[in-house]
């Protein structure tokens, strides 16, 4: 299981505690110190669609209207920090983000 993320994520600390502590074997992926791929990128578009994108964040807010208009490729390949967190990978099954039913099916 690999989770993208950012160490200072709040949301991703809770969802990796709570993963560990369901004795899943968890991979985290800091997404600025090993940058995603333009495969990666593009699977979890192709997963999420435009909702990869967190569009509430400050980074999005901070987005000139170009790259505002710009497919969410183009942005998170601009600024990684962009995407919606946690993005869990467990196997072929893709996670965007983390609530109770996310948490339900991992830690079970």
């Amino acid at each position: 299981m690999i989770l993208f993320g950012i160490p200072t994520c709040d949301t991703c600390k809770k969802a990796l505690k709570s993963l560990q502590a369901a004795g899943k074997e968890v991979t985290f992926r800091d997404i600025r110190a090993t940058p995603l791929t333009v495969d990666e990128v593009d699977r979890i578009v192709q997963e999420f669609g435009s909702r990869a994108v967190n569009q509430q964040s400050t980074t999005y807010r901070s987005f000139n209207d170009f790259l505002k208009a710009s497919d969410p490729e183009a942005q998170i390949m601009a600024q990684p920090t962009v995407m919606k967190r946690p993005v869990i990978q467990d196997g072929d099954r893709w996670y965007l983000g983390w609530d109770s039913a996310t948490e339900a099916a991992l830690t079970a």
